[in-house]
């Protein structure tokens, strides 16, 4: 496509009739000439934005990137009502890769409940990948999310669902050919599925019910940088047992291939909570049929212990994701 904001053409046939808006908050949407989205809140509801750019091949940017977004708005208490996207193209994008992008993304958005409120489209020489920036929005019930306590010592650590699970679907997709000379295509493909499990707004809505204190959403960094900001954050320390820690095998499997540390993977689709009845709340998340586990405590220390069977060693301060290695 030609360099520039795309023309009203391409942004009718190819982006504005993929959008379908359904959410009754919803006043004004995406369209032409339109430079802002406009909601209607309930009196006593508060609004949640949180913002976050996402490089990927651009056939699963969306695939990531809207989760991603929302997924911040939901570990605040909110419930995700839409998103906007600015979205930058290298030069020799076609038309057709937009438009299928713009399907992914609605299809996303259906399957979420949210919709496109709008954004901005444009193909530039700057960039040499697509890149594509998603604002959530959501609102919560201002009443609700004061009665989230907040991370404090002498509660439990939850997780769910599993460690790496982004990192492990991106190098699936993108390594493909090289990894089948090692493994079974089968599990290959089951890995590159992994990109089903990557929102966590339905532990988040099941958290907030079951009495969490605090919610941190695990992504670039892994599990490990996770567990330092939350712990940073609140000012507190941490007991975790590494072997309690949730990890598919076919992660581990790749990480090995790769020469990755799967604590320091992408994480997208794993949720960190605390709570002071840990066990309720993985029955509470069980009873949604989401898995989750008690991995430790937080301590009135400053010291972040991992344990690993007899051998204790400190949780070091966040490193750079162990995917950049690869893109590297």
């Amino acid at each position: 496509m030609r360099q520039g904001k795309i023309s009203e053409n391409v942004l009718k046939r190819s982006v504005l009739r993929k959008i379908k808006t359904y959410r009754e908050e919803v006043i004004s949407g995406a369209g032409i000439g339109k430079d802002c989205a406009i909601l209607a809140h309930k009196e006593g509801m508060e609004t949640v934005l949180s913002t976050t750019p996402v490089t990927a091949p651009l056939a699963e940017l969306g695939r990531y990137a809207v989760p991603m977004a929302l997924n911040n708005v939901a570990v605040a208490g909110a419930e995700p009502l839409g998103v906007l996207l600015a979205l930058l193209l290298p030069e020799e994008t076609e038309e057709a890769e937009l438009a299928g992008l713009m399907e992914q993304v609605q299809e996303i958005c259906n399957a979420l409940h949210v919709d496109i409120l709008g954004g901005h489209t444009e193909v530039t020489p700057v960039v040499r990948e697509p890149v594509m920036t998603v604002t959530g929005v959501g609102h919560r019930d201002a009443a609700q999310a004061k009665r989230l306590s907040g991370v404090a010592a002498g509660q439990d650590i939850v997780v769910s669902k599993w460690i790496g699970l982004e990192g492990t679907a991106r190098l699936a997709k993108c390594h493909r050919e090289k990894l089948s000379k090692r493994f079974p295509m089968r599990m290959i493909e089951d890995a590159a599925d992994y990109d089903r499990y990557l929102s966590i707004i339905p532990e988040a809505a099941t958290a907030v019910k079951s009495g969490v204190c605090g919610m941190h959403d695990v992504s670039r960094g892994g599990i490990f940088a996770a567990l330092w900001e939350m712990a940073s954050g609140a000012g507190v320390g941490l007991n975790v047992h590494l072997k309690k820690l949730p990890v598919r095998q076919e992660t581990i499997e790749i990480c090995e291939y790769f020469y990755l540390n799967p604590y320091e993977l992408l994480s997208g689709g794993c949720l960190l909570m605390t709570a002071w009845d840990g066990e309720k709340l993985v029955m509470d998340l069980a009873g949604a049929k989401i898995p989750a586990v008690v991995v430790g405590k937080t301590t009135d220390s400053h010291e972040r212990v991992l344990y690993h069977g007899e051998e204790k060693r400190f949780l070091d301060m966040p490193k750079t994701d162990q995917m950049y290695q690869i893109f590297q």
